[in-house]
């Protein structure tokens, strides 16, 4: 029974392996496809970029902005408790801010993305290869990753990291509107704080784990796609995966390059 446990454990792990090997393979194709095909003379679905751009940037605007003030309120209420027992309430903007624009700016922005943009990338794809669009592109000569997932990649890298800024710029004024409210803190002091804080290095920061997060959204979504099987059943299944496995991979990554950049502070 031990025996069987180890092996059922160890041909999950390779598994994993697996997945993980064939997910970063199918993000670096989406990459160099998009590359190659922003080149003179290549072909590019730029109507089709435009329209993914609208989708994932445009139409997310609301529900990020509302998110993003909400976040600032809560930031606001939560560091006032504390500080306010140690005098300190008129540091409420330092923290909102950077804590903002280094961390939940980025990682909100994505989650929220990954619900939206991710699962219809994941649909999309596993609803083609159900239909067996897929390999009718093939038959037609074009390559599913350039045709279809490097117009996603595309705006996806231009859409979150302003998505992104824009929350930056929400979460500070809710942040605002708790202080000026309810801690009394005049708006003129709240804002210089909040410069004073900031550096233009956390901003940056912030933007580029947005692009890195927006490149892992639109790789898992488009893996899950083509890894569908099993009919409808099978594209409901791949596109709950490809939200989770989304989020689980922004969580990681923000982990990693927050420590990278603790170490190079």
């Amino acid at each position: 029974m031990l025996r069987d446990g180890l092996g059922r454990i160890g041909a999950g792990c390779i598994g994993l392996l697996g997945d993980f090997g064939r997910l970063t393979l199918t993000g670096v194709e989406a990459a160099g496809r998009l590359g190659r095909s922003l080149l003179p003379r290549e072909r590019f679905r730029l109507r089709a970029a435009l329209d993914e751009l609208h989708y994932i940037g445009v139409t997310a605007l609301p529900i990020v902005g509302l998110i993003a003030v909400m976040m600032g309120l809560i930031l606001a209420f939560q560091s006032a408790y504390t500080l306010e027992k140690l005098g300190a309430e008129q540091y409420v903007a330092n923290l909102v801010a950077v804590a903002l624009t280094r961390e939940l700016g980025p990682v909100i922005t994505a989650v929220v993305v990954a619900g939206r943009s991710g699962s219809s990338i994941a649909a999309e794809v596993a609803t083609m290869k159900v239909q067996e669009e897929l390999d009718a592109l093939k038959v037609m000569g074009l390559d599913p990753i350039a045709y279809i997932v490097a117009p996603k990649l595309l705006a996806m890298l231009v859409a979150i990291p302003l998505l992104t800024a824009f929350a930056d710029v929400l979460g500070v004024l809710g942040g605002l509107a708790c202080s000026v409210v309810v801690l009394d803190i005049p708006a003129v002091q709240y804002l210089a704080r909040t410069q004073e804080a900031l550096v233009l290095k956390d901003f940056w920061s912030g933007l580029f784990k947005a692009g890195i997060f927006g490149a892992i959204i639109v790789a898992v979504g488009a893996f899950c796609g083509f890894e569908v099987t099993g009919g409808a059943a099978g594209v409901g299944r791949g596109t709950t995966r490809a939200v989770v496995l989304s989020i689980f991979l922004v969580i990681v990554a923000d982990l990693v390059f927050t420590s990278i950049f603790y170490a190079l502070r």
